[in-house]
């Protein structure tokens, strides 16, 4: 189990999140970010059966490797979102790449934020790769602010495909884990 809190937030000096490894008892949550209000930027809601493979993948990451997916819960236990970071090719290298998602109810708190802080904090402790990427839509403004609030660097718009067929104009955010 991982907790962190955010810089930013409310009272107390920001939103406090745990973290833990992506476990089989995980797939309600996975199914309850799947609603089409946080899929629209990720192809619409995947099908029961795609949503168990992309949970086998999940426990699968966690257990082995190379990355994590982790829940992401309030300190009382309550389940709100998802993240996590694994490894991708890209423009000529090997990076990490991150990704979350905040359950409805849990917007607008800095989870995200302190999610992602808390997932760089772990990529960094790794000491693989020298970068963490994010790759949210250039339209969905709340992800490219946490990447902001979270300490990326915007490089730039890019093009990707998500789900696979499923072409997406992205923003390419890139923050520094290690130095050299």
């Amino acid at each position: 189990m991982y907790e962190t809190r955010s810089g930013r937030g409310g009272p107390g000096g920001g939103s406090r999140v745990r973290l833990a490894p992506w476990a089989e008892g995980d797939l309600d949550l996975l199914r309850q970010a799947n609603a089409p209000e946080l899929m629209t930027h990720l192809g619409g809601p995947e099908t029961e059966e795609r949503l168990r493979e992309r949970h086998a993948r999940y426990v699968a990451l966690s257990d082995t490797g190379p990355g994590r997916m982790l829940s992401v819960s309030l300190p009382t236990g309550e389940p709100a979102g998802v993240v996590g970071y694994w490894e991708r090719e890209w423009r000529g290298e090997v990076v990490w790449e991150t990704g979350w998602t905040v359950l409805p109810a849990f917007q607008g708190r800095g989870i995200a934020t302190a999610a992602a802080l808390a997932v760089a904090a772990l990529a960094a402790a790794e000491g693989t790769h020298r970068y963490l990427h994010a790759y949210p839509s250039t339209a969905n403004l709340a992800s490219n602010a946490t990447c902001r609030k979270a300490g990326f660097t915007l490089l730039g718009p890019c093009d990707l495909e998500y789900p696979p067929g499923h072409p997406v104009r992205c923003n390419d955010w890139r923050r520094t884990l290690a130095a050299g």
